[in-house]
């Protein structure tokens, strides 16, 4: 590791361009650099840009559908894209494809995307990007680097609110000065947080939290050393009989990403409701997956949907598992251990270092969870983000033991913690709760709950081994073992003979 300065270059396409991305990070400074570069167009290009804008305008109808429906949005984007091109080679015929595809990528930036924040957007390597005022800089944070001043303005506070209002309407809400903030989502699946001044005092802001554009699978989790092998079949066992889990963490520990992983592990024959504040959820395809997301009230206060009525609506559409995303406040508690009580097995994600500290923040104001719902929850998962090494780690997994005495809470029982000195995941005790559920549900008894973990711990190996990391080829696997799990571990164990084809048909994403 130097302490030297460090500099780093790449390419980022958005839109048909390509810009040179430079980093700089010098020690010496306070903060680091991030340079973006685009090849301005030539000064003749140049005079007749606007004029292309508004011949494009005049050419093409936008309803009102094309605009709000976020599905619409992007065909109404490829739209724009070829009639630009067309219309750009008619004003200016010695255009080349490649300048035609150009001056198209601009305008669809400034007319319907974010500008030049486009580029951070397809910028795998940023994890956070935010607009703190007009006044300043872009910043980004970069998986390598970290927090990095942009040389990217947004010109004015009024652009700033514009872009945030875009995004708001995509998603069917508003961002006004009578409600000046916005939790949103982009069509790319990152989220969007927005507030107006004079809420910030210094300006409008957008922040944007950027999502891996390759889902993590449970393969990339144990390659990474975020879970291990034994701990992952410990949680396939337990999601598997329908086992209620809560997964807790600091911010960006990878809680949702977590749970995103782990929904592989639901059988593919099975209904999934989510229920969330703002959408962050992103479930494997193959799953039969019905997002809901809450609706605020209108100005006059009319039109909210809000989670009970969600969770209330949910119950109806005879859902398997029910995921209630993040809580924040009561509310979502209350919808998480009501949905625990029909019956139904529910996940969700809570801000807490620890399963301790995320049991004393349900029990605590402003939650305030009575014991008898808390006993209802069987399982808890923490993650933990080391920024130093920049490493993520599933860090403890517990077990929610009820009480012997009345009105007396709950207790946590921790099964298997991380040890940072040796990185490594070390059972703590052998599960209780849970095992007590498998044997009076199931009719397993202890030796065959443990041979059951092994064949899973085999089957996620071999994944690791063959290097199947796509979201569908792990899904094939898992679904697969679910109905006749003799039959893939006989054919694991196979494989690899002279002849054998690959097992099933999968190739490792890049």
């Amino acid at each position: 590791m130097t302490n030297g300065p460090r500099t780093k270059e790449y390419l980022v396409v958005a839109d048909d361009i390509e810009a040179t991305v430079r980093i700089d990070d010098d020690p010496a400074l306070l903060v680091g650099s991030y340079e973006l570069t685009v090849a301005p167009m030539d000064p003749a290009t140049t005079a007749f840009y606007d004029d292309l804008k508004a011949d494009l305008l005049g050419k093409i109808n936008i309803s009102p559908q094309e605009h709000l429906d976020m599905k619409m949005a992007e065909e109404l984007k490829q739209k724009f894209r070829e009639l630009s091109i067309r219309i750009a080679h008619e004003k200016i015929p010695h255009l080349t494809d490649r300048q035609a595809k150009f001056i198209s990528g601009i305008i669809l930036q400034d007319m319907l995307g974010l500008g030049p924040i486009e580029f951070l957007l397809r910028d795998d390597n940023l994890e956070e990007i935010c607009v703190n005022t007009s006044s300043e800089p872009v910043w980004v944070y970069h998986k390598e680097f970290g927090w990095l001043k942009t040389n990217i303005n947004v010109p004015n506070e009024a652009k700033i609110w514009n872009y945030a209002s875009t995004i708001a309407r995509r998603v069917g809400r508003q961002i006004t000065v009578h409600s000046p903030l916005l939790d949103a989502y982009l069509s790319t699946g990152d989220r969007v947080n927005a507030t107006l001044a004079p809420i910030s005092s210094t300006g409008n802001t957008i922040t944007i939290r950027k999502f891996a554009r390759k889902p993590w699978t449970i393969t990339d989790f144990i390659m990474t050393k975020t879970i291990s092998a034994e701990v992952a079949s410990f949680l396939w066992l337990a999601m598997q009989y329908e086992t209620s889990i809560l997964m807790a963490g600091g911010t960006a520990s990878g809680k949702t990403s977590l749970l995103n992983v782990l929904s592989s592990f639901i059988p593919s024959n099975q209904r999934v409701i989510s229920i969330e504040q703002t959408r962050e959820i992103t479930l494997p395809p193959y799953l039969q997956w019905v997002p809901l997301a809450v609706r605020e009230a209108t100005s006059e206060g009319q039109g909210e949907v809000n989670m009970l009525d969600l969770m209330i609506n949910s119950l109806r559409m005879r859902p398997d598992r029910i995921i209630v995303g993040e809580i924040r406040r009561a509310e979502e508690a209350q919808v998480l251990f009501e949905a625990i009580h029909t019956g139904h097995s529910v996940y969700a994600t809570l801000h807490a270092e620890t399963i301790s500290e995320a049991l004393r923040r349900l029990a605590s104001p402003p939650i305030s969870l009575p014991s008898v719902m808390l006993e209802s929850l069987p399982l808890m998962v923490t993650m933990f983000r080391d920024r130093r090494r920049g490493i993520r780690r599933v860090f403890e997994i517990g077990e929610v033991i009820p009480s012997l005495v009345d009105n007396k809470p709950p207790t946590i029982q921790p099964v298997y913690r991380w040890s940072a000195s040796t990185d490594t995941m070390v059972k703590l005790r052998k599960p209780t709760r849970l095992y007590e559920n498998l044997k009076t549900f199931t009719s397993m008894g202890d030796n065959e709950i443990e041979k059951t973990l092994e064949d899973r711990q085999k089957v996620l190996m071999w994944l690791v081994e063959k290097r199947i990391n796509s979201v569908d080829g792990v899904g094939k696997v898992f679904a697969q073992f679910a109905r006749n799990p003799d039959r893939v571990l006989e054919m694991i164990s196979q494989e690899g003979q002279v002849g054998q084809k690959p097992l099933f048909g999968d190739q490792p994403s890049q």
